[in-house]
Order: C-alpha cells, then sequence, then structure tokens
C-alpha cells in the first residue's frame, strides 16, 4: 500500500527524510518497495487570480484573461481552457517556469496576441491525468505562493509492502504506531471525538452470523449536499496514494480507509428498506456488485442483506442498488469488523481484488469501527455538510461454547535466549513488549503480555520472540558461531542424483524450467480428460486452480511462450512433483519431465535442417538410463495415451515395472495448442528409474573381438528389445555388444514384415575365438530366432 511522507508526520514526528524513513521502515520489517515524489519536478509556478475573462478576436476557441499574481499586477494570458472565469484562483506559470518534461514558459504571440505566461492543467504539471481545463485552485490560497508550497507538493509517496501477516500495518495509522513502537519505544493511540448527534433517526440491524460478523457500526447522515465535489487537499491526498476522487461520501470512506486501516461502505438511506441483516448468502442467491456485474453466491458468502435480499458481499464489495449517486441526500454509513475466515478467498473465487478484501482477509482491528464511524463522519460534515444521527454499534451474540480468544500470551527469558543467541537485558524486553502491546506483566519465568487487538499475528511464544528481535533491530545481535552437534551425512551409489540428470539433460541440449505446481484445468483436461484431478479450494486465480497431474501441462504451456517468441527449436525440461489422485488418496511422485520440438540440430551450414523424431528423444532417455548402469533393463513398448499420437507411443518399462512414458504429442492437440507439428514428450518416475547398481570391476579382455553380421527378417510387431532378448540368450555368454546398423522395408521383404541388420561381437576374456566358435554363436542365434519370433535370414 502506499502512504506519504507528510501524511505519516501527522501522527508521528519525523525529522528525518522519506529515504531514511524507508531504511528503518525497511529493517523494521516492513519492506519499502519505492520512494517517489508525489509530483515531478517543476519551478516558476505560483497561485494566480483570473480578475476577467474576454474573447479572443481572433480565435473562436481562445479567451484573453487578465490575471494577477500578487493583487497588483496584471497579465494577460490566452487561455484555451472551458472552465477558465473571472474570480477563480488558478496555477500560474510565469515565463520562465520549467514545467514537466523540460518545457520552459516563454513570452510569446498567440493568434496575434501576446502570452505573459500559461495557466496550467493538473495534467501539464504531473498532477493527474484531469484535460477538461485548468487547474482550479482552493480559493482560500494567498497569491504569489509557490504551488508546490501552497498544495505541499514537496511530499514523498512510499510503497509499503506489508507481509500479509501484518494486516494492522494497511493503513497510514498502523505504520505510524508500528514506527513509534520501533523508534520511539511508546504504544501509540488514536482517539476520535464523538460527533454530537443532531437528530435521533437510527436504522435496524441484526447480526445472524456473529463469528464472522462480531460488530457492525452504523450512523445515519441527513442532508447531505448535493452535487459537489471533495476539497482539493482531500482529493490530492487520495491521488497520492493511487485513490481517483469519486464524489465526497465515497471519498470519505476510502480516505478513513486509508487513515485507519478500517474499510467502510455508505448506502444510499433512499433505497434501504426494512432493516439490514449481516447473514451467510442463500444457495444460488444472486448479486450485482458496484462492478455493474451480477454474481451467483453460495453459503460460504456473508452478505450485507435487506428485506428484499442481499445489498453488499461483505468485505469484498458493495452492492449496485443500493449506492451513493450524485443526488444522494441520506446516508447510512457503515463500519464493521469481518473475521478474516469469512472473507479470505472470497474475492478470489469471484475474480475480484478490492482493497476491502485485502484488509480483512490479513486482520482488521475490531475495536476501529466505532473510531472510524466518528473520524468519517467528521470529514464527511466538514466537506459536505448534513445532520448525523446517534453512532449505533451492534454486536453478535456468541454462540454456546465460543469464548473470548486468548488474550494473554507467556514470554520465558530461557527461550528468548535460546532462540536468539544472545542474552536481551530485562528493561530492554519490557520496554519492547510495552511498545507494542500497552500490558506486560512479569512473572517467575519471564513476562505475559496482553494481545492487542490489532495484532492478528500474535499469538504464540515464537511471535513475542520476534517482535524484540524485530523492534531492537536484528543488527544489534552480534554475529557468533552456531555450537550444534555435527551429523555426517551420507552418500550412496544406490540412486543418481538430481545434479547427475540435471547435467545430463542440459548436456545434451535442454533447458531446465520450473512451472507452477497448479495449472490451468481447462489444459489439463485437453490433455488427460479420464484422470481425476485435485482442485483449490483457494486458488491463486482461475487458470491456476488445479494440481497439475503430470509436468506436460506446464512444459506444454512454456513451449508455447518460447515459440511465439521466434524460438523455432526448442528444448525443455523440469524436476517436480505432480499429484495422483485416486479414490481420494492423493500421491506424490517426483518426476522427471521433457519436451523437445524443432530441428534435429542446431542451424548450421554443415547440414540440411532435418526435423526432430521419437528416436531422437529415445535416445537422449538412454543416455540417462546409462547412468544407472543397468541399460538392459530398459525397455520401450507401445502404449497408448489420449494425449499421444497413436503409432508413436511407448510406455517405458525398467525390468517388469512400468516407469514413464515417451511418444509424439497428438496432432489434434498440436493443432489447437499450436506446437510443433514434431513435438516429443516424456516423463519418467525418478524414484521407480533411476535407481542405480554399484560399479563393479570388469577386466577388459586382451584376446581380439569377432565380428559377425546378419539381416533378420521379423514381423513388423516386434520390438528391439524382445530381439536383443534372444539373441543375448542364444549366444551362450560371448555376445559382448550387439549393434543394430540397419532396418529396411521394401522390395524383397514381404509385406508386414521387415529387415533388422545386426552386429554381434563376439569376445572371449580367456582365449581367441576361432571361425568354428563365431559360426557355433551365428546358428544357434538363427535357430531361436526361427523357432521364437519366426525369423528369417535376408540374403539380399
Amino acid at each position: 500500500m502506499k502512504i506519504t511522507h507528510h501524511w505519516m508526520r501527522e501522527f508521528v514526528p519525523l525529522d528525518l527524510a522519506p529515504v531514511e524513513l524507508a531504511q528503518r521502515l525497511t529493517l523494521a520489517g516492513l519492506e519499502v518497495e519505492s520512494v517517489t515524489p508525489v509530483a515531478p519536478p517543476f519551478s516558476g509556478v505560483v497561485v494566480g487570480e483570473v480578475l476577467g475573462v474576454s474573447p479572443h478576436p481572433n480565435a473562436e476557441k481562445l479567451a484573453l484573461c487578465e490575471v494577477t499574481t500578487d493583487g497588483s499586477n496584471r497579465l494577460q494570458i490566452v487561455c484555451g481552457a472551458a472552465n477558465v472565469r473571472g474570480g477563480l484562483k488558478v496555477a500560474v506559470a510565469m515565463v520562465g517556469a520549467l514545467l514537466p518534461g523540460g518545457i520552459a514558459i516563454k513570452r510569446a504571440k498567440l493568434r496575434g496576441l501576446e502570452s505573459n505566461g500559461m495557466l496550467c492543467s493538473a495534467r501539464e504539471l504531473g498532477l493527474g491525468q484531469e484535460q477538461d481545463g485548468i487547474m482550479e485552485l482552493p480559493a482560500g490560497l494567498p497569491l504569489g505562493v509557490d504551488l508546490r508550497e501552497a498544495l505541499d507538493l514537496n511530499d514523498t509517496a512510499l510503497e509499503v509492502n506489508a507481509t500479509p501477516n501484518r494486516g494492522d500495518c494497511m493503513s497510514v495509522w498502523g505504520i505510524a504506531r508500528d514506527y513509534a513502537a520501533a523508534h520511539e519505544g511508546r504504544y501509540l493511540t488514536y482517539t476520535a471525538p464523538p460527533a454530537e448527534a443532531a437528530h435521533a433517526a437510527v436504522f435496524p440491524t441484526r447480526i445472524e452470523a456473529p463469528a464472522a460478523c462480531p460488530v457492525f457500526a452504523s450512523r445515519v447522515v441527513k442532508g447531505v449536499k448535493v452535487g459537489g465535489q471533495s476539497p482539493a487537499w482531500l482529493r490530492e491526498r487520495l491521488r497520492r496514494v493511487g485513490i481517483n476522487s469519486i464524489s465526497p461520501i465515497v471519498d470519505v470512506t476510502n480516505y478513513v480507509m486509508i487513515e485507519l486501516g478500517q474499510p467502510m461502505h455508505a448506502y444510499d438511506l433512499e433505497r434501504l428498506s426494512g432493516g439490514i441483516t449481516v447473514r451467510m448468502a442463500k444457495a444460488g442467491e444472486r448479486l450485482t456488485l458496484l462492478d455493474d456485474k451480477e454474481y451467483s453466491l453460495d453459503p460460504e458468502f456473508l452478505v450485507i442483506a435487506e428485506d428484499s435480499g442481499a445489498i453488499g458481499l461483505a468485505g469484498v464489495m458493495g452492492g449496485r442498488r443500493t449506492a451513493i449517486s450524485e443526488s444522494t441526500q441520506d446516508v447510512l454509513l457503515e463500519a464493521a469488523h469481518f473475521a478474516p475466515d469469512a472473507v479470505a478467498g472470497r474475492a478470489r473465487r469471484l475474480g475480484l481484488f478490492t482493497d476491502a478484501a485485502q484488509r480483512f482477509e490479513r486482520g482488521v482491528d475490531p475495536t476501529l469501527p466505532a473510531l472510524a464511524m466518528e473520524r468519517a463522519t467528521a470529514l464527511l460534515l466538514q466537506i459536505a455538510g448534513g445532520q448525523a444521527g446517534p453512532a449505533q454499534v451492534t454486536r453478535g451474540e456468541r454462540e454456546a461454547g465460543q469464548g473470548e480468544p486468548a488474550e494473554w500470551v507467556n514470554l520465558r527469558r530461557s527461550r528468548l535466549s535460546s532462540l536468539l543467541g544472545v542474552a536481551v537485558p530485562d528493561r530492554d524486553v519490557e520496554a519492547v513488549l510495552g511498545a507494542v502491546t500497552g500490558g506486560v506483566e512479569t512473572t517467575a519465568e519471564g513476562w505475559r503480555t496482553r494481545r492487542p487487538p490489532h495484532r492478528f499475528d500474535i499469538r504464540i511464544e515464537a511471535d513475542l520472540i520476534e517482535e524484540v528481535a524485530r523492534l531492537r533491530g536484528f543488527d544489534s545481535i552480534a554475529e557468533c558461531h552456531a555450537i550444534a552437534p555435527q551429523i555426517a551425512g551420507y552418500a550412496t551409489e544406490s540412486s543418481i542424483s538430481d545434479d547427475r540428470l540435471l547435467t545430463v539433460m542440459a548436456d545434451a541440449g535442454y533447458r531446465e524450467v520450473i512451472t507452477y505446481s497448479f495449472v490451468d484445468p481447462a489444459l489439463q483436461r485437453q490433455l488427460f480428460p479420464a484422470a481425476e484431478t485435485l482442485a483449490l479450494a483457494n486458488p491463486i486465480s482461475s487458470d491456476l486452480s488445479e494440481m497439475r497431474v503430470s509436468l506436460w501441462t506446464g512444459l506444454i504451456q512454456a513451449a508455447q511462450d518460447n515459440l511465439r517468441r521466434q524460438q523455432s527449436r526448442v528444448r525443455l525440461f523440469e524436476i517436480g512433483e505432480r499429484f495422483e489422485l485416486e479414490k481420494s488418496a492423493l500421491r506424490e511422485v517426483k518426476t522427471l519431465a521433457g519436451i523437445a520440438t524443432g530441428a534435429r540440430w542446431p542451424e548450421q551450414w554443415g547440414s540440411v535442417r532435418e526435423p526432430l523424431d521419437f528416436y531422437d528423444v529415445k535416445g537422449d532417455l538412454m543416455h540417462l538410463f546409462a547412468l544407472t548402469g543397468s541399460v538392459a533393463e530398459f525397455r520401450f513398448e507401445a502404449g497408448t495415451v489420449s494425449c499421444l499420437r497413436p503409432g508413436r507411443t511407448a510406455r517405458i518399462f525398467r525390468g517388469s515395472n512400468p516407469i514413464g512414458w515417451l511418444g509424439e504429442v497428438h496432432p489434434q492437440l498440436v493443432k489447437s495448442l499450436s506446437i510443433g507439428v514434431n513435438t516429443v514428450i516424456f516423463e519418467l518416475e525418478i524414484a521407480s528409474a533411476f535407481g542405480a547398481k554399484p560399479s563393479n570391476f570388469v577386466k577388459i579382455s586382451k584376446f581380439p573381438s569377432v565380428r559377425r553380421d546378419l539381416a533378420i527378417v521379423v514381423d513388423e510387431s516386434v520390438p528391439l528389445a524382445v530381439l536383443q532378448e534372444n539373441v543375448t540368450v542364444s549366444a551362450s555368454g560371448l555376445l559382448s555388444e550387439l549393434r543394430v546398423f540397419d532396418v529396411y522395408r521394401g522390395p524383397g521383404v514381404d509385406f508386414g514384415r521387415k529387415s533388422v541388420a545386426l552386429g554381434l561381437i563376439l569376445q572371449d576374456s580367456s582365449r581367441t575365438l576361432t571361425d568354428v566358435d563365431a559360426d557355433s554363436v551365428v546358428t544357434a542365434v538363427v535357430a531361436r530366432l526361427r523357432d521364437v519370433l519366426s525369423a528369417s535370414i535376408r540374403d539380399q
């Protein structure tokens, strides 16, 4: 959220520069992401007054303005703004002024008449986007004063990134309170004098969901001025924190939210009927919110309702039907406390993100509604008039067994020293806790503190220890070596480490990616239409609302992003968890997956461009399997997966255990997903695939090897793995290596069969093999292949 240096200065004395303030806040745990001046640099612009306006004789859309900047001088300035008029206080850029963008103001002639300066719009000064006319300054500003001083433009905006557990720092007052605790050692309190009731009208309120809404404050304000606008100082403050001015009533609620951290809402009293009820939504109940969209609700949503139905989504956004309009005269102000559990995730389920939801999800001080109501009432009466009624604070009745939350948290002196690694003097601990909570008591073991209502993050002892370290300053804890028992780790050769897998994949030309574990359900359904998936109860967005059943979903999206950026050759891989859900039982599987598309080789002059195919990626996997020392255990068998192309899909086995898949993406998906036609993907279960056998010494034979080549004709359906297995069995231990150097289909080979050329490398470790030995092995191989696989020898 954004705050300004001068706004914060209203609550704590600040004699330090904004940059130094940002450093102090960051060191105290409130990271300041940016420090930005509220106005761009400009000079020579002063407050002036238009004394008279007359038409320009040579231009219909221009006017001659008589302007004074000190009450005595008279400047002729040509202006084309529609809202220029006599008596208006304006921003006058004098001759010699320098405006944002390096624009220098000079004496000039416009359509034949001299112009001695310029009347500035907010956009020309970098103070807004209004283009309808020149800036209209408050009538009370003195003439001749530099505009930066008159409008307090030498202020600085700080963007503070409060952590999710620090809802109390989502306001100017909250950050000032934390600053006071850290740097002034005092517990800052806020007071708002109650407004005097001018009438007795109240609006009936009932709470039916007390756990979700324990406090609901309201007040009727009658006779608000119609059609006015907020004063310049209020509009400017809202602009500096990124909020546009809408109307005095809405601006007041936004102002109080930024200042105190209490979201508020205002209703047009004439549009309300009956009374207000805070309840859970009915199944299928429909509600049109301020964004003019209609939403269907369920009983998990908390709503503000009247007799005719829901009029607002509690803690998120108000309804359109009872919204403030330009004709609103009577207002019902609302300031309620909604429990974080009643609001968390509800806005995101509807695709909404609001300032109110952001604060209520993190936790808002339940004592704030009454204070915020008084502050908002005072502001509204000041800028828009009206008569305030009595403040009405409705509290929900707690259900039986639902007591007050524990108010006291204990802190042991021994535990504090143990966790921080340093002894903290008792007086320092008491000073810090007193500045945080406002109530500290000494016990035999240490202290007990009263949990302040605004600190939802203080629940247990460790939270208080964090506060002591944070507010004393982490830099006050001396650096020292940790004393801990040394526990030796262990290294094993029974499995392949992730680092080894990463290295082999990188050596093969693949790049590692890291994708979300939660994915787009629409894409996941395209790939795995029959898979049972785990939906997130509180997704960050609708297209990241399911846990992935395969890493392919994220890899395909990553490949799409690369292809859209003219990367025609893509090789990506990832090691991560996938989530299988079977009969409500969840299993997390560590997986290595990859995707490859485009050319086989990077573009070069020495070879023509060839598309990648199934066997290229299979070869990459064989390099991975070689790490196990048991390449022979791996085999590829034809299989089917809905997202892979039939006939070019393989189930991968290690022994008898399935360990993964390899195949080309189905042509229909290639077309719908706009990826390469030759895209190949694979996925391997790491635990099953990459168990390794310890390396054993094998003596290299000093005797020469013998090679015999065979061309075996077998059925098309016979896989290479089966052929290799039968050759190995029949070679009687003399087979050193089996090479496949050709596969032929065509004339001379019957339809439905193929010729596979095998190179048998024979070698013995104790003697030199003779031709008789080699011929006997070949005979045995041919006989087994003929008997088992109905193979034949191709002579030519």
